[in-house]
């Protein structure tokens, strides 16, 4: 059903339509000079989307065949911006590089996982033998993987998720 936002709350009487009596409202403050900051502030904000529900199992999962060398395994799950940007190659280079300053792998602590816009961003905070780092990776909501990052803790905590 179309609104229609030329009535008033007052021209309205018993007949109110929820939703219409919002717009009616929203043009009413717009009239008499109130911003959208104000509407919005008096209306609420829409709800988040969730993280996705899977998103830590994903996570555990991507760790676990990049611990074991199952690099085309990591690969397999990566969205097309992340297949033409990364060959199974280079994620071999860089995870020896990390094994390299920090030593063998050793295992993961729990992972987190938020919402940030259009993905679920998870941080694994991982234990080498040498060092710790942080696995952040970002999964679209078709379960591809849209980023992969092995973070120093330090800069991980700095970073905005």
């Amino acid at each position: 059903m179309p609104l229609r936002s030329e009535r008033t709350l007052d021209d309205m009487g018993n007949e109110i339509d929820p939703l219409e009596s919002v717009a009616v409202a929203v043009r009413q403050a717009r009239d008499a000079g109130y911003t959208w900051q104000q509407i919005r502030a008096v209306l609420g904000e829409p709800p988040a989307t969730p993280a996705l529900p899977e998103a830590e199992e994903l996570a555990r999962t991507v760790i676990d065949d990049l611990a074991h060398a199952r690099w085309a395994d990591v690969s397999a799950r990566f969205d097309a911006t992340m297949r033409d940007g990364l060959t199974d190659e280079e994620l071999a280079q860089g995870w020896e590089h990390i094994a390299g300053l920090a030593g063998g792998y050793q295992s993961h602590r729990d992972t987190d996982a938020v919402r940030v816009g259009d993905f679920t961003t998870t941080n694994t905070p991982l234990t080498f033998a040498a060092g710790e780092f942080v696995a952040r990776i970002s999964f679209r909501d078709d379960r591809t993987i849209a980023g992969l990052y092995i973070l120093d803790p330090n800069a991980a905590g700095a970073q905005a998720r």
